[in-house]
């Protein structure tokens, strides 16, 4: 197996709802399995990414919203086994005993650091004892346990940042090699990228049947009323953003996440899918235009960070969507280094300010902003590299706008969570909202 197809394989992961809630709750409830006796408090530790995406998040299986609720039901219905579906067993039940605990004030939720570097800590404290979980760096990787104090697991030297890190494996590959590896790998060595397909069409149909959805009613009309129109990018937009809407307000079914999240995963596919049934290209060409799509999002993604102060699913994963958009099209390695420049050009200052509805209509702009970048790329148009933030080579392009998030935002990620924290205080019942669009 190729180096490449290895982390594409070990780098796609189901999620249910948004990413960081299910971190989240499978923390608790992996903490939870090492602390008996009655609950007297859970405390949790987030750095400001971790924290900021699940503040106002929808949680699966459940009405209302953040992260004290994703803890609280971790504590009581998470199934660690199951990693980021750990809410998958959520019943009312469980949603009302949440209520009560967050009430009664069990629940402490508070910001770590500022960093793009994942950090979850979980302290539960019973009438018989403590219990304590560290994740770093990927939401499901856990690498300290402890029980009254004492450690019971840990993964050697994954507590402190290396001092010297090692290359990301994407990183040792050009643009050229990428594409190369996309048109020659052999098809069935990816054929497991269709389960990224198979289970993002699902959450895109729940949500077309759900009467929370807004933006997928008003998608679905602007396409009209079918599923796939004629209309290539109105059907790109509807099959993306309505699985994204389904995603943020805590709908059943997974999305299949790429470099730790699903609305990643989301945009990353589901626009080529759409293009591929309305101009008829074939399965192996949409699995091909997929590895690329994918790998150009993790190419910026390992420079950004998975957690920062800009929008990954827009900018990596929209990006790397355009390439794959451009591959369909027949371009190849001068068209899509134009439409890096062009993508590089056009969307790296849009902000992330958490994992919310408001990612629906950063996904509309992404799949909009993807199209005419490929469409310009095309016909010999795009961004001179001597303006912006645009590189010399695509391998330069892509990792400005990784850097533009890590460490170039890292000041607006602190406004970003001032405004949101301060909201809160404000509105105290925000947590309470009902997932309504």
């Amino acid at each position: 197996m190729k180096q490449l197809t290895r982390l594409l394989l070990d780098d796609m992961r189901p999620a249910l709802g948004v990413t960081e809630p299910g971190a989240i709750a499978f923390a608790v409830a992996t903490a939870r399995q090492h602390a008996s006796g009655r609950l007297r408090s859970i405390r949790v530790r987030l750095n400001s990414g971790m924290y900021k995406n699940a503040l106002t998040c929808g949680i699966p299986n459940c009405d209302e919203v953040g992260h004290r609720y994703a803890a609280a039901l971790g504590y009581l219905a998470g199934d660690a086994a199951l990693g980021l579906e750990a809410l998958a067993r959520v019943t009312a039940t469980h949603r009302r005993e949440a209520r009560t605990m967050i009430e009664k004030g069990l629940v402490h939720v508070e910001l770590d650091s500022y960093s793009s570097r994942i950090y979850i800590l979980i302290h539960i404290t019973t009438d018989e004892g403590d219990a304590s979980v560290i994740i770093r760096d990927a939401h499901t990787n856990v690498v300290e346990i402890t029980e009254n104090g004492r450690i019971v697991f840990s993964r050697p030297n994954a507590i402190k940042a290396p001092s010297a890190p090692s290359t990301p494996t994407v990183h040792r590959y050009t643009l050229r090699q990428i594409l190369n590896y996309a048109l020659t790998v052999p098809l069935d060595e990816i054929a497991f990228l269709e389960q990224a397909y198979d289970i993002n069409l699902a959450l895109f149909h729940q949500s077309l049947k759900s009467r929370k959805t807004g933006f997928t009613r008003h998608l679905f009309q602007q396409n009209g009323r079918r599923i796939i129109s004629e209309d290539e990018q109105a059907t790109a937009s509807l099959l993306c953003n309505a699985a994204i809407e389904a995603r943020v307000l805590g709908f059943s079914r997974p999305a299949m996440s790429i470099t730790g999240s699903g609305a990643h995963g989301i945009i990353a596919t589901l626009p080529l899918y759409a293009s591929q049934q309305v101009c008829g290209y074939s399965r192996e060409e949409l699995l091909r235009a997929t590895a690329l799509s994918f790998l150009v999002c993790h190419y910026i993604k390992e420079y950004s960070g998975k957690l920062s102060a800009f929008c990954g699913c827009a900018i990596a994963a929209g990006s790397g969507m355009a390439c794959g958009l451009t591959f369909l099209k027949g371009g190849r390695y001068k068209a899509l280094t134009l439409t890096l420049r062009n993508m590089a050009s056009g969307l790296p200052g849009m902000v992330c300010d958490g994992g919310n509805h408001g990612c629906t209509m950063k996904g509309v702009v992404a799949v909009d902003a993807a199209f005419r970048a490929t469409r310009l790329a095309l016909d010999g148009i795009s961004v001179s590299p001597v303006h912006g933030i645009n590189g010399f080579t695509p391998e330069e392009t892509m990792r400005h706008i990784g850097l533009i998030a890590s460490p170039g935002m890292e000041e607006t990620e602190r406004t970003i969570l001032d405004i949101m924290q301060r909201k809160q205080t404000k509105a105290p019942r925000n947590e309470k909202l009902k997932m309504k669009s």
